[in-house]
C-alpha cells in the first residue's frame, strides 16, 4: 500500500474520532490539556491497535464479525449518547461534573471502541490481501489522535459561541453521538430498502 493510500485510509478511519471529540468538545465546553491528551491518546491508541488485532485474526474471525459491528458500534455510541443525554437534563447548574466526563473512565473506553471497530475490519481486510500492518497501524493511530484534538479543539470553540446553552451542550454531544451510530448503521446498508 502506497503511503498516500494509507493516510486517505486514516483519515478516513479518523471521522469518527472526529465527531465524537467535536461533540465531546461541546460537552466538556473547556477541555483540559489533560482531558484533551486521553481522549486523543486513547482514541489514537484504539485506532492503531484495531487494525493490527484484526489483521492477527484474519480471515477466522471476519465472517463472524462482519454482520453485526456496525450494531456493536452503533450500540455502543448509543449507550454513551443516552447517558450524556440523561445527565444533561438531569443536572442542576454548578453540580460537580466530573461525573458527565467523557474521557475518563469506562465513558472513554466505551468511544475509544466503538469509534475503532471499522479499523478492525480494515485490519482483517488488510490480511486478506497479504498487506503488512504495522505502518498502516501507526498511521492511523497517528492521524487519529491529531483529529481527535483538532475536533475537541473544534467543539471548544462551538461550546464557547453557545455558552449561554447550558446544559443543553451536553444535550446535543449525547444526540450527536447516537447520530454518528444511527450512520455507521445506514453506511452498512441497515436503511436500505432494496
Amino acid at each position: 500500500m502506497l503511503f498516500f493510500e494509507i493516510l486517505l485510509l486514516a483519515l478516513a478511519l479518523s471521522m469518527d474520532a472526529f465527531a465524537v471529540a467535536v461533540a465531546t468538545g461541546i460537552r466538556l465546553r473547556c477541555a483540559t490539556p489533560r482531558q484533551s491528551f486521553r481522549l486523543a491518546f486513547h482514541f489514537g491508541l484504539f485506532q492503531a491497535l484495531m487494525p493490527v488485532i484484526g489483521w492477527f485474526a484474519g480471515i477466522h474471525v471476519r465472517e463472524y464479525i462482519e454482520n453485526f459491528d456496525h450494531w456493536l458500534a452503533f450500540i455502543l455510541l448509543s449507550l454513551v449518547g443516552l447517558k450524556m443525554i440523561r445527565d444533561a437534563l438531569n443536572h442542576e447548574e454548578g453540580a460537580d461534573d466530573t461525573c458527565l466526563d467523557p474521557t475518563r473512565g469506562l465513558s472513554l473506553v466505551v468511544l475509544s471502541v466503538a469509534t475503532s471497530l471499522d479499523a478492525l475490519a480494515v485490519g482483517l481486510s488488510l490480511a486478506l490481501v497479504g498487506d503488512p500492518i504495522w505502518m498502516t497501524a501507526t498511521a492511523i493511530g497517528i492521524v487519529c489522535a491529531l483529529f481527535t484534538l483538532l475536533g475537541l479543539h473544534i467543539g471548544r470553540i462551538a461550546a464557547k459561541a453557545a455558552s449561554h446553552l447550558g446544559s443543553r451542550a451536553a444535550l446535543s454531544g449525547g444526540v450527536v453521538l447516537i447520530l454518528i451510530g444511527l450512520n455507521i448503521l445506514r453506511e452498512h446498508g441497515v436503511f436500505s430498502l432494496g
